[in-house]
């Protein structure tokens, strides 16, 4: 017996409109789908109030070479992309984040395509340190906030303090920022960062920040997060463009059971069984016998006629 791993035949993209463009979801979707030898591959993003996709999203389409583009958005799309339409011919594989529309319509059509993950609002856990920068932990906080008002954030320390400096410099970056939405921001104060990882794996968040100074030894802790940030210089904005990892991750707990976009969603193993003479004539008798066991003689009858006849 061997296995095989083959690209899917077409894949569907979304890439999210709304407050902004995101021509880096195109990148992140499409390159792995290329890499994984995908031979169609299907883009979906919402139009612009001209109806037209946004500019910066059709030119990271071309940079794939992606030439199949339309100009639709939401849980529709994902429902065309999924189940075909007049204009769409239906995908085996949908990925993408998006709202929390797109997140349950890609629930929704989960078996009948793959999907990803249930990649929806964006979401960020902090554990902050004696030693974290509190502006630089607030910019990581308000930069999450710019992907809308459903986006939840939380703020997790030992110390009282450090969680009032980090509160009272997010709500000064955010003041002077009109692009960060009004993000919900949960304060949690722990008794010791061995809970805030507990709390981590509990809650299971998209992007998890570990600013503190221990951090590269609490990350081997973590078992449940879609993507870890060590370190104080570990932003999530670098992993949302340049870093390496993908920014298509699980939300709303789905870290429990999914990860990161890669090649491997756009693949599917298949199994080869190839059985001798030889090999059938010694393994009939077990098949005969567990057939029977589970109340089917015939799949016994199947296994030991090549046996008797070979």
């Amino acid at each position: 017996m061997s296995i095989r791993e083959v690209p899917v035949g077409a894949a569907g993209i979304y890439a999210p409109g709304g407050r902004a463009a995101y021509p880096s979801t195109v990148l992140m979707c499409a390159i792995p789908a290329r890499v994984a030898g995908v031979g169609r591959v299907a883009l979906a993003s919402p139009p612009g109030p001209d109806g037209r996709v946004q500019q910066l999203v059709l030119a990271a389409a071309a940079l794939c070479g992606i030439e199949e583009i339309y100009a639709v958005g939401g849980a529709q799309a994902v429902f065309a992309l999924a189940h075909g339409s007049e204009s769409i011919a239906a995908v085996d594989v949908v990925a993408g984040p998006g709202n929390a529309w797109v997140r349950e319509a890609k629930r929704a059509v989960a078996g009948l395509v793959g999907i990803d993950s249930l990649a929806g609002p964006s979401e960020l856990m902090l554990v902050a340190g004696h030693d974290t920068d509190p502006e630089w932990a607030a910019l990581d906080l308000c930069a999450q906030a710019e992907h809308g008002d459903d986006s939840p954030l939380v703020a997790v320390a030992v110390e009282e303090h450090v969680l009032d400096a980090v509160a009272s410099a997010t709500q000064a970056a955010a003041a002077d920022r009109p692009s960060v939405g009004d993000a919900a921001l949960a304060l949690v104060r722990v008794p010791d960062l061995s809970d805030a990882i507990d709390l981590a794996n509990a809650y299971a968040p998209e992007h998890l920040e570990l600013l503190e100074e221990d951090a590269a030894l609490l990350a081997d802790r973590v078992t449940t997060a879609g993507c870890v940030f060590v370190g104080r210089y570990g932003a999530t904005a670098f992993g949302d463009y340049v870093a390496g990892s993908n920014h298509v991750l699980p939300t709303g707990g789905a870290g429990r059971f999914s990860g990161p976009l890669g090649p491997g969603t756009f693949r599917r193993k298949i199994a080869t069984v190839e059985i001798p003479a030889e090999a059938a004539a010694r393994l009939a008798p077990h098949v005969d016998v567990l057939a029977r066991a589970e109340g089917f003689p015939v799949h016994g009858e199947s296994a030991m006629i090549r046996r008797e006849r070979s």
